[in-house]
């Protein structure tokens, strides 16, 4: 659709967000030609169920507005609001819900190599674009893993990333940035008292104002 808002989905637990998150999401509006970025925020991932520091799901929103700031990224909880906790799930409902944007889902690389686990994986390629964010000391391992056996065929040349729209699904990109080694776990061990910064901030869980 001609003139469709042009948004890519990140999703995650945001345990907290870090200048990681906010770097590939302005580097994946640039490359790909994006009108902005929408961090999804998980009530709770289902592959980090045994999890035992997972902060509360106020207090991962706030750092994730914190750290969005001022960029063109919009921290949603659209996920809590829908009830859903399976990406498959927020994806059907998202596309119903504004289906005059056209998306494209961003996945570090690290995600590949469990993407097989996904419930509903191979339906989540055929219904959105995917941007794979290269990360460093992945790449052997997910070109190896099960779901790269499938995926590989769709895989389209960095230069077409701006076409995005066009590509016939299932499509995939992979993107390298300049890498942030910035991460959620060292974050959490080296201030394991992290969440008091955002206990008392706002929780504002409404869908991102500018949606249609």
């Amino acid at each position: 659709m001609a003139g469709a808002l042009r948004v890519g989905l990140l999703g995650g637990s945001f345990n907290p967000a870090h200048s990681g998150h906010r770097a590939i999401s302005l580097a994946a509006i640039k490359t790909l030609g994006l009108d902005e970025v929408w961090w999804l925020v998980s009530p709770g991932n289902p592959l980090k169920d045994k999890a035992t520091d997972m902060a509360p799901f106020a207090v991962r929103f706030a750092s994730a507005r914190a750290m969005a700031g001022h960029a063109p990224i919009r921290v949603t909880a659209i996920e809590q609001r829908l009830g859903t906790r399976y990406t498959v799930d927020t994806l059907t409902k998202l596309q119903r819900l504004y289906s005059r944007i056209d998306f494209i889902w961003l996945m570090g690389e690290d995600n590949l190599i469990n993407f097989d686990q996904w419930k509903g994986w191979r339906h989540i390629a055929k219904s959105i674009p995917i941007a794979v964010i290269a990360r460093p000391g992945y790449d052997h391992a997910a070109q190896a893993v099960p779901a790269m056996g499938w995926l590989r065929r769709f895989f389209r040349p960095v230069h077409q990333a701006k076409n995005w729209t066009t590509w016939r699904l299932p499509a995939l990109v992979l993107l390298r940035f300049r890498p942030d080694s910035t991460s959620a776990t060292r974050l959490r061990l080296a201030d394991p008292a992290w969440q008091r910064r955002f206990l008392r901030r706002s929780n504002d869980t409404d869908p991102p104002s500018s949606a249609p």
